[in-house]
């Protein structure tokens, strides 16, 4: 647990606001709907990944100071783990060294885009000492970038984005990187993988490779669609049909906001229950129909990374911006792990 200066209760209401671009909007987010800011911490920078644990606390990383965190309603934020990225015994040179994206296997257990540490890995029980599981970490005898963001599906197989903010210079030229593309992966059979197994790298499939900068990650409630947005230079949001075997059909550009220069750009995002999607944008959070129209931006006071559905419900968005968490209550439950 930590001192007074990492609160975790109530901080303010009317944190931030909702513009409705639709009166579709209305039936997801109520006209009257606070935004709140409920944590915050002395020294955060850049929170990240949230996701919510069924036993009634959210997860988020802090990923300059290397680490994740904990929230608990009414309790103060304390340290989950530290380090959650980077692990080497020299400085790591960059801004970001810590993990980033999380989610849960149908099990329960904690699956982490590794970020600087440049893999995805399980905890096998929630608990930081647990036994820690890579299900990948590179691709054709070639060190992955730094995973950013990541989906299951319920077949088991395990999708991540992979550009490369998590490099010392974020950049494509970096001397660490190995690979010439950013892109898209599925491990088949992820959920199973044995306790401590090392990755079979020989089954990574590399499935997106013309988006500079994939990002956010998400599957529609029906899994027919995988949805994936680019940071930049375009600020896009893409559509991709799931095929059978998990591969994935053509892309088809689902909202273009390049043109929209409030702070911020696509990064992470999640779906409710009916397929609309939420999605961190320039100026807040993007929330689209699932046919793509923009129904309308929550707006924030920070840049926001990320998002997760959590309470008991799903019916409140929890979401990581800079320095802050906010939430914000919804008519419709999210769809979460």
């Amino acid at each position: 647990m930590l001192g007074s200066s990492w609160s975790s209760f109530l901080l303010s209401q009317d944190a931030g606001s909702v513009e409705r671009l639709s009166p579709d909007l209305d039936r997801l987010v109520a006209a009257d709907a606070k935004i709140e800011r409920v944590a915050t911490g002395e020294g955060f920078k850049w929170t990240e990944g949230p996701v919510w644990i069924h036993a009634g606390y959210l997860l988020f990383a802090e990923i300059p100071s290397n680490s994740i965190r904990k929230w608990t309603p009414g309790q103060d934020v304390s340290i989950f783990m530290q380090p959650s990225g980077y692990k080497g015994s020299v400085p790591y040179g960059g801004p970001e060294p810590g993990s980033n994206g999380m989610t849960l296997d149908a099990q329960g257990r904690l699956t982490v885009a590794g970020h600087a540490r440049r893999n995805v890995w399980r905890l096998e029980t929630m608990e930081p000492q647990a036994q820690i599981t890579v299900l990948a970490d590179s691709y054709e005898g070639k060190r992955l970038n730094s995973p950013n963001d990541l989906v299951y599906k319920s077949d088991g197989s395990l999708y991540f984005t992979d550009p490369p903010y998590g490099l010392a210079t974020q950049g494509d030229k970096d001397p660490e990187k190995q690979l010439q593309v950013n892109g898209v992966y599925r491990v088949p059979g992820a959920s199973q993988q044995k306790p401590g197994a090392r990755p079979d790298s020989a089954k990574l499939q590399l499935l997106i490779t013309d988006l500079p900068r994939p990002n956010g990650i998400v599957f529609s409630p029906d899994e027919k669609y995988l949805y994936v947005n680019n940071t930049g230079p375009k600020k896009i949001w893409m559509r991709y049909g799931v095929k059978p075997d998990g591969s994935l059909a053509s892309g088809t550009l689902l909202f273009d906001a390049t043109s929209d220069t409030a702070p911020g750009a696509p990064d992470g995002m999640k779906v409710d229950q009916q397929g609309n999607l939420y999605s961190a944008g320039p100026g807040g959070v993007y929330i689209f129909s699932p046919e793509g129209k923009h129904l309308g931006t929550v707006h924030l006071p920070e840049k926001v990374g990320n998002l997760a559905w959590g309470d008991q419900e799903a019916k409140a968005l929890y979401i990581t911006a800079s320095t802050s968490v906010y939430r914000i209550k919804t008519i419709v439950a999210g769809v979460r792990p």
